[in-house]
């Protein structure tokens, strides 16, 4: 097995090995969305909890599906409906989800690190759906997989993350999966939301939207994320789609092979134009196919795959002990059994 992680929490810190297993795994399990019947029975019996404290619709309705399509139950809680409302910590919620003995919990929290601390307060795995602006593993995951299917490749590629990097989460985990496979990352965006630190982990930094755009194989859309902003980052809306929004002549910029990513949800005529959006070189849709895909491989990874190889571990154990019992030699009888035969025919 080349995962041997017992979560999933970011791509920064994993190999090109374990990445291209993810996303092998999650090719597997695409054929099954094209079933007529889409369910397989690889997590019957297990229970996912989905805790989600920010608004979500592609990501949590995406975890769902996917569990369901491996037939595990699931249970979601939202913050409004949570004890969180009422005071309660979010590690004695995890520790009180955990004492209902669930196989898995997908989190989302506006707090970057949520999910690593609830990994070191509960027992079964914990997948990251976002933390704040820190990362958003399968969410850089299924971009990837998406850049595969369609260039047959990842290494070597250019890639141009366009927008609010700043706030990003997306942006962030991209750029560890995208270098570790061997891709080039250019970010593009106005100063006030690219800072210096991104060239330190190995971005290239382009303020001007075509100039960042120039001769690249990939294009991936970043929304503005007004609920994260405490403070004016550019004039007004208006100003900034005149400069950073993903126009046709600003694609033309590209390679004529281009795709064009946008995690959602997209604010058309903000960040990208709705002739761009729904034009051939999108694959937007393509995205929320292979974001079930995924979602299925990191439930099957962490939980489904985990117990088949203790179960394997397991079956070896007991051969080798057995083997072991079979070729041990026979036990000297007990000197105080004949004394207890004798007694008893007394």
């Amino acid at each position: 097995m080349l995962f041997e992680r017992r979560h999933l929490l970011g791509l920064e810190g994993l190999s090109a090995e374990e990445i291209t297993f993810l996303l092998d795994t999650a090719e597997s399990f695409k054929e099954v969305s094209e079933r007529e019947i889409k369910k397989v029975p690889t997590l019957r019996g297990r229970t996912v909890v989905n805790l989600f404290f920010e608004s979500s619709t592609r990501t949590r309705t995406s975890f769902e599906i996917a569990a369901k399509r491996l037939s595990a139950d699931t249970v979601n809680l939202t913050a409004s409906v949570s004890s969180a409302t009422k005071g309660e910590t979010l590690t004695d919620t995890a520790r009180n989800l955990a004492a209902m003995r669930p196989d898995a919990i997908v989190v989302r929290h506006p707090s970057a690190g949520a999910p690593h601390l609830l990994a070191r307060h509960v027992d079964c795995p914990i997948i990251n759906a976002g933390d704040g602006a820190h990362e958003h593993p399968t969410q850089a995951l299924l971009d990837l997989l998406t850049i595969r299917e369609r260039k047959g490749r990842i290494a070597g590629l250019t890639v141009a993350i366009v927008g609010d990097l700043l706030h990003s989460r997306v942006a962030r985990s991209n750029l560890y999966g995208l270098r570790t496979m061997g891709a080039h990352v250019r970010f593009v965006g106005p100063t006030t939301l690219v800072p210096p630190y991104f060239a330190e982990l190995g971005a290239e930094l382009v303020n001007d939207l075509h100039e960042g755009v120039r001769d690249v194989d990939v294009i991936m859309m970043l929304r503005i994320q007004r609920e994260r902003m405490n403070g004016r980052y550019f004039s007004s809306l208006d100003e900034y789609s005149r400069l950073y929004c993903l126009s046709v002549d600003a694609v033309k910029k590209a390679k004529e092979d281009v795709i064009i990513l946008h995690p959602g949800p997209m604010n058309r005529g903000v960040e990208i134009s709705s002739t761009v959006a729904d034009g051939p070189y999108s694959v937007i849709m393509d995205q929320v196919t292979n974001g079930v895909a995924v979602r299925m491989a990191s439930l099957y990874v962490l939980v489904g795959r985990r117990r088949e190889v203790e179960v394997e571990e397991t079956s070896e154990q007991t051969v080798r002990e057995g083997s072991a019992s079979a070729t041990r030699p026979a036990s000297a009888p007990s000197a105080a059994m004949p004394l207890r035969r004798a007694a008893t025919a007394e």
